[in-house]
């Protein structure tokens, strides 16, 4: 199996600015050993919906169940049921020039390079729960998913030395933020 591509660009914009449709888990499906070609009297599949960060996630749930469940064939009954409540993702806004500044002066004491910005395409609710309440903080979102972390994966770990410079790189900016 290959990646959808292969370059690191769309692979980016893939990840963080366009919707994706993955079905996670299915049920009722004979397995391989047993499987022919008969009707079964019942399926069902998990998705997940990754939304870009700017689509409303109650407007999108809703297109998606109407989608779903209209004009089955050969008369199936198709039911939509969200096991969670929508989320709508979370765009950072435009830095302020303290904060810009001051993220590249800790980072380039603590990594020798100015601070470099990473889209991840998952969803934090907190952040726009805080960005209503908040609206005019600054935010920083950081995490120390260093090299080769393999986040969520069967071997991930914490890259300690990389987790002590980004500790001080935030103690560093709590410290000079006005």
């Amino acid at each position: 199996m290959l990646p959808v591509t292969t370059d690191p660009q769309e692979a980016l914009i893939n990840s963080t600015w366009r919707l994706s449709l993955t079905v996670t888990g299915a049920a009722g499906l004979p397995a391989l050993a047993d499987a022919g070609n008969v009707l079964v009297p019942r399926t069902a599949f998990k998705l997940s919906l990754r939304l870009p960060p700017l689509v409303e996630a109650t407007e999108a749930l809703a297109k998606l169940k109407a989608l779903l469940e209209f004009d089955p064939p050969y008369n199936a009954k198709v039911t939509f049921k969200p096991e969670v409540g929508p989320v709508t993702g979370w765009s950072a806004p435009e830095l302020a020039p303290w904060l810009a500044s001051s993220m590249n002066d800790a980072s380039r004491t603590h990594f020798g390079a100015d601070v470099a910005f990473m889209g991840q395409g998952g969803t934090i609710p907190l952040m726009n729960t805080l960005k209503e309440g908040f609206s005019r903080s600054q935010f920083m979102v950081c995490g120390v998913l260093g090299p080769k972390s393999n986040a969520h994966g069967p071997n991930e770990f914490l890259d300690v030395p990389y987790a002590r410079k980004l500790t001080a790189s935030v103690a560093e900016m709590i410290a000079k933020a006005p």
